[in-house]
């Protein structure tokens, strides 16, 4: 049975010029609720780049009111990633609409933040290929392929970790201690090639 690939997924998190003094709160709750930043910036979106971003919705009645408003102020750009990054931020912002917001989740960013459909706060990319075309619109020299985790851990063992336990368990059996596990503990803290050193000046 092969084991399922663990990755890292990257989206992007706007707060709106409506919430711009709430940004930090804002932030602490990103970061309480699992997710790390990678990148973060304040920008002041040109109504084109405005339209790009939510091309979705061109046509519809309250585009050109979204489009002026995002443009109106400055706003926090964010590139965010943890497992299953979109889903997670779509489900911490809440729905589109602040006032139903407020009645079906009362916790959402878009519940504590927003005011209406249009001021509601924040924005999220709603899919993959949503996420990777609006973090160009802001961040163009950012990655947005996911990390594999389990690869990145298995990169870091086999250079910091596996060589000096290596060596650790070839001399444990050279010397058969009576309480092995204490005496390997011993030599890896002995041994630890990330112990700094001390000198100490005559």
């Amino acid at each position: 049975m092969e084991k399922a690939e663990v990755y890292v997924e990257r989206t992007l998190a706007l707060i709106k010029p409506d919430a711009i003094d709430k940004a930090d709160e804002i932030e602490e709750t990103i970061l309480r609720s699992g997710f790390t930043i990678i990148q973060r910036r304040r920008v002041c979106l040109s109504p084109e780049v405005c339209s790009d971003i939510y091309a979705a919705h061109y046509g519809k009645m309250f585009f050109p009111s979204l489009t002026a408003f995002m443009s109106s102020g400055t706003s926090v750009a964010m590139v965010i990633a943890r497992d299953k990054a979109i889903a997670h931020w779509n489900e911490l912002i809440g729905p589109a609409d602040s006032v139903k917001a407020k009645e079906t989740h009362p916790g959402s960013l878009r519940a504590l933040y927003g005011t209406d459909e249009l001021r509601n706060a924040v924005h999220g990319s709603e899919t993959f290929s949503a996420a990777e075309r609006e973090i160009r619109f802001i961040f163009p020299d950012a990655s947005i392929d996911p990390i594999d985790i389990r690869q990145s851990a298995m990169s870091y063992l086999s250079k910091n970790v596996i060589p000096t336990l290596l060596s650790g368990l070839t001399e444990l059996c050279k010397e058969k201690p009576i309480d092995a596990i204490t005496w390997l503990a011993d030599w890896l803290i002995a041994n630890n090639p990330n112990k700094p050193s001390i000198h100490v000046d005559e």
